[in-house]
């Protein structure tokens, strides 16, 4: 029995020495990101109107998107803890996610290892993704989808 406690202490002690926490690399948060992914956590989002969608989406985008993405979506260069980023404009007509609801949800949902974060772990709950997403393909880029604008 003392020798028991005696190994018990001594892993308690070798596990209590310099304990240094290395947080996941920025890939495998994605990666996490988008193992956890599944179109399926939209299927029950119902908006009573696209002007509540559009309003959540434009709230979403102000406090979490525009910061990289400017205000407009044109994104740039942005510095963002010291690094330099190119953002990629959501506007451009050759964006490869327009016109895709289920490809912008997935984006923000999982991110992007260049720099994006992963919005779908912990940040923001399906529904503010979902109105998001709708306020990037619907009022961002009108002239891109050909939907009629409310800008």
């Amino acid at each position: 029995m003392r020798k028991v406690a005696t190994v018990a202490l001594m892993c308690a002690i070798v596990a209590c020495e310099k304990h240094e926490f290395e947080p996941p690399s920025r890939e495998a948060r994605v990666a996490q990101a988008d193992s956890l992914y599944t179109p399926a956590l939209f299927d029950s989002i119902t908006w009573s109107s696209d002007s509540l969608r559009v309003a959540e989406g434009n709230n979403v985008f102000g406090a979490r998107c525009r910061r990289c993405h400017g205000y407009l979506g044109a994104g740039g260069s942005v510095e963002i803890y010291g690094d330099t980023v190119e953002v990629p404009s959501l506007i451009e007509p050759d964006w490869p996610l327009a016109g895709d609801p289920d490809a912008i949800r997935r984006r923000i949902f999982t991110g992007h290892p260049a720099g994006m974060p992963t919005w779908g772990i912990a940040r923001l709950t399906p529904r503010e993704i979902d109105a998001v997403a709708f306020y990037v393909d619907r009022v961002l880029r009108p002239e891109a989808t050909g939907q009629p604008g409310q800008r």
